[in-house]
């Protein structure tokens, strides 16, 4: 009877490692792996979008460090020199896009007015108590809800009808509802086309025009990115057209930096609150896993006369985003 155990492999020169068998399956893992954060990281670099999974895999882009650094870790096991070299290209790939996206700067003119931003998605109303909540709490100027449907709105209007007199909304049930609340007078404007309530309205914040704008595309669909990237290329559309005015545009975008459409409303014109705040990538979807793994999906998008500081996301009972709060100050342009 042999009883001698099964060592590891031992090639021609001496040295030992793990046999074969073992390596070819870790390097077709290590293959298989890379070949799928390739295509993501591929997509991002050539700034498009793609097709299903790739759009639902952008946005939780600093994430794919894990699978690309597992790659990594069975590549070196199974001595694939090839894979080693491709799983370091990808994980520079994805190095290099963890960078914040978006301008940056404090603007040249005196400060004119401060306000305070809220937005939140309260997931077909069932948030709404919490954001009473919290809307008394942090007591902001302009508030954006999005699925907000009409018991929403109703309470929301009916507890701050005194500090938070003036509204736009889009008066719908179910995902579709929006409004804006806020506390300095408003002249509604046409809303921006979608499947979901976007309205709009003009501020007057001291005496100074303030466009604001909710933000709630439709999200990437498996079978439904048309869509997503329409809507979304309205908001770069208003923001395209408001160039040069003060803006505010705020909501759940169901898209984050990492994603080509979204990146496209930042390059006409507008600076995301939160990586002014220091905050880019902080999740804010979904608020089950936030902060520990998500994505950035709900944004307060500003002009560049604003400055913004203390950005902060707050958990909500009753939806599946986390609010942002986001204080801004206007500034007069030079």
């Amino acid at each position: 009877m042999d009883t001698t155990a099964a060592g590891p492999a031992t090639d021609p020169a001496g040295r030992t490692g793990p046999r074969r068998g073992t390596r070819v399956p870790a390097a077709l893992a290590s293959g298989l792996l890379l070949a799928g954060v390739s295509v993501v990281a591929g997509c991002r670099a050539a700034d498009r979008d793609g097709v299903t999974p790739v759009p639902q895999l952008l946005a939780f882009l600093p994430w794919l460090l894990v699978p690309a650094g597992l790659a990594l870790l069975l590549a070196a096991f199974a001595r694939w020199r090839p894979g080693l070299v491709w799983a370091l290209a990808v994980l520079g790939t994805l190095a290099w896009y963890l960078e914040p996206y978006g301008r940056t700067g404090e603007p040249a003119g005196n400060a004119v007015a401060a306000l305070r931003v809220l937005t939140s998605n309260v997931q077909f109303g069932g948030g709404t108590g919490a954001l009473v909540t919290a809307i008394r709490r942090e007591r902001p100027d302009v508030v954006f809800v999005e699925e907000c449907e009409y018991t929403c709105q109703a309470r929301l209007v009916r507890t701050f009808g005194a500090r938070l007199p003036h509204r736009s909304a889009v008066e719908a049930g179910g995902s579709e509802g929006s409004l804006i609340l806020s506390r300095f007078p408003l002249t509604r404007t046409p809303p921006v086309p979608g499947t979901l309530g976007m309205p709009g309205a003009v501020a007057d914040v001291g005496g100074h025009a303030v466009r604001l704008q909710l933000a709630h595309p439709m999200p990437p669909l498996p079978g439904g990115l048309g869509p997503w990237r329409e809507e979304l290329g309205a908001l770069r559309d208003h923001a395209a057209r408001n160039r040069g005015r003060s803006t505010v545009v705020a909501g759940d975008f169901n898209a984050s930096q990492d994603h080509a459409a979204f990146r496209r409303i930042l390059d006409a014109g507008l600076l995301d609150g939160a990586r002014l705040s220091g905050s880019p990538r902080t999740p804010s979807w979904p608020a089950r896993t936030a902060p520990r793994f998500g994505a950035q999906i709900d944004h307060v998008l500003v002009s560049a006369d604003f400055s913004a500081r203390g950005a902060r996301f707050l958990h909500l009972a009753g939806t599946d985003h986390r609010a942002l709060v986001v204080d801004l100050t206007l500034h007069r342009r030079g």
